[in-house]
């Protein structure tokens, strides 16, 4: 960096301490700024970093670490977004109902300074004259989701980073009534209405000129809390599946659903229900995990060893802002404690949910084979197209539609007809009538149903599962995570797979290959490119959306005929997943 450059930057962060509304990062710039001027180069490269550029708003909002700086989550970033979106909202309102008066719900989980976030941007609202409600209190994203529909909002925000490291802080962004398509009311948001915001947030004047009032939403009573508890617990259905013998471990992961999910489990019958006592309260710091996110090795392992000193069913752990579930039981074959796949929970409950919807439409040809006369009006099953491929056979048996979508709930939640969809990293949607989003809570509500059911019966849901192989064949999916430094390398990396596709993966010819930047008539353009096989093998590689890694999801196919094939069909399956692994780690170079 030449002198030049040092000065201007120092004097921006002067600036930016000067009109910084929040005193905790002013202090901070002001520090970090003396120790780059007395020649840190740690303090240099993190002020350089700070103020390299303004955080961009996407379709996930926005995510990043805290701190001062435009490239860091903060009250002036936060306040310059709410501001946008309020511009947002009034424009969308004015324009598909002119005259109305814009309404929002903002929550919160209780990461650090969300509470701070979610009241500066109701204040901002308001005074934008927008009907404003917020959240009661630190409370799951599923509920923020929730109270956008039910409360007839025509936006929400909901501040969270859901499974991110403790020092980040997020801004996730909901369309309602009049701002969006049917499908998309309660959902995400996504494109165009992501560039428009961000235009909007991008016009907003100098901070001063953003007005807060100092009074005027609406806090919201625990009624909305006891709506989603009262209305999720009734998505079990006890006439059918009548037995509720099940002992769970349930971890929150220091998040902020244990209270709501131990409630709705408890209405929905379930009632031996153990917390995770070190997890069970929210804080933000996550001392227990090193990261908070089920997927995570290590994350599980506290739920685990209360689950075998108590001997229990099956673990449910919801992440942070409890928008995902993980699921873990004891492998029968190995005796072991093992958490399940998200690929695997989703189909699972894929079928436990076409086993409810028949029991409620006898006439459906159920999992004969025979397609359904009219499956767009019977509904559709989805799940994003890096997500195993076993849904779309379990829906066509049983007669329904079924579509891939973009990776991420904002395309999934925003199919027509949804009945039901997931991803691999275990989101899921189970009642898209209620949350049109993925919701961990009520998922879990149907998983102990469908366990409970399956134990009733003297299985576990391993036999479940391997039912479904003999079935449809036996679907084994993995994961590689590459994790950089430089967000560059993302970049390198798929572009070198462009320039040289890989010919074969695990011995098995390419035979297809979808550049998915391209786009596709079932699929708008994202950057990612997949890969099938001769053996029907099929690889995806993407840069993940919210983190800076290179994503490769995995999956092979084995036909099985009878119980004892499974087995070797499954050791078969592994040792291809492992020359599928080795093949593309050679194909990125690495």
């Amino acid at each position: 960096m030449t002198s030049s450059d040092a000065a201007s930057l120092y004097s921006h962060a002067r600036e930016w301490a000067a009109k910084d509304p929040d005193p905790a990062t002013a202090a901070a710039l002001t520090e970090l700024l003396q120790l780059a001027e007395d020649g840190s180069p740690a303090a240099m490269q993190e002020l350089a970093d700070s103020f390299s550029g303004t955080l961009q708003f996407g379709t996930a909002g926005l995510r990043a670490a805290l701190g001062p700086g435009p490239n860091r989550m903060n009250r002036v970033v936060v306040r310059r977004a709410a501001a946008g979106f309020a511009a947002f909202l009034a424009d969308a309102v004015g324009e598909a109902a002119p005259g109305t008066r814009p309404r929002a719900v903002v929550g919160y989980d209780a990461r650090h300074n969300s509470d701070i976030f979610a009241e500066e941007s109701a204040a901002i609202f308001t005074a934008a004259g927008i009907d404003t409600f917020l959240m009661p209190a630190a409370l799951p994203t599923p509920l923020l989701a929730f109270a956008v529909r039910a409360l007839d909002c025509d936006g929400g925000v909901m501040v969270t980073a859901s499974h991110n490291p403790p020092q980040d802080n997020g801004y996730k962004v909901y369309l309602g009534r009049h701002a969006v398509e049917e499908s998309g009311r309660g959902a995400q948001i996504v494109a165009p209405y992501d560039a428009r915001i961000a235009a909007r947030i991008e016009a907003v004047g100098a901070l001063e000129s953003i007005g807060l009032a100092a009074d005027g939403w609406t806090v919201l009573d625990q009624s909305v809390a006891a709506d989603y508890e009262r209305a999720t617990a009734a998505l079990a259905d006890p006439a059918r599946f009548p037995s509720r013998d099940l002992r769970i471990v349930l971890t929150p992961m220091h998040g902020v659903g244990g209270e709501t999910a131990v409630a709705v489990l408890k209405a929905a019958g379930f009632g031996d229900v153990t917390l995770v006592a070190e997890q069970a309260e929210p804080d933000p710091d996550f001392p227990t995990v090193s990261f908070p996110n089920p997927e995570e090795p290590g994350a599980l392992d506290l739920a685990l060893e209360t689950a075998a000193r108590l001997d229990a069913d099956i673990v449910l752990a919801n992440d942070p802002d409890a928008d995902r579930a993980a699921v873990a039981a004891k492998d029968p074959d190995t005796g072991a404690w093992r958490m399940l796949r998200g690929d695997e929970v989703g189909a699972l409950l894929g079928a436990h949910i076409v086993a409810r919807l028949a029991a409620d439409s006898p006439d459906k040809p159920g999992d004969t084979g025979q397609a359904a006369a009219d499956t767009e009006t019977a509904g559709v099953f989805a799940n994003s197209i890096v997500s195993s491929r076993l849904l779309a056979r379990i829906a066509a048996a049983a007669g329904y539609a079924h579509e891939e979508t973009l990776t991420g709930f904002k395309w999934i939640s925003r199919v027509p007809g949804l009945l039901y969809g997931y991803e691999e990293a275990l989101g899921y949607c189970v009642a898209p009538d209620l949350v049109r989003d993925k919701d961990g809570i009520s998922a879990a509500v149907l998983i102990a149903e469908m366990a409970a059911a399956a134990k009733a019966e003297g299985k576990t849901i391993f036999d479940t599962l391997d039912e479904l192989y003999l079935r449809h064949g036996l679907h084994a999916s993995d994961q590689l995570s590459i994790r950089v430094a430089d967000l560059g390398l993302l970049d390198a990396m798929m572009n070198r797979l462009r320039v040289s596709p890989p010919e074969a993966f695990g011995s098995s010819a390419v035979e297809s290959f979808v550049d998915l930047a391209e786009g596709s008539g079932q699929l708008p353009p994202t950057d990612g490119l997949l890969y099938l096989t001769r053996d029907q093998t099929r690889v995806i590689i993407r840069p993940s959306g919210t983190e800076p890694k290179l994503k490769c999801y995995l999956e092979v196919l084995h036909p099985v005929e009878s119980a004892a094939e499974l087995p070797e069909a499954r050791q078969a399956a592994r040792l291809a997943l492992d020359a599928v692994i080795s093949d593309v780690r050679e194909a990125l170079g690495l």
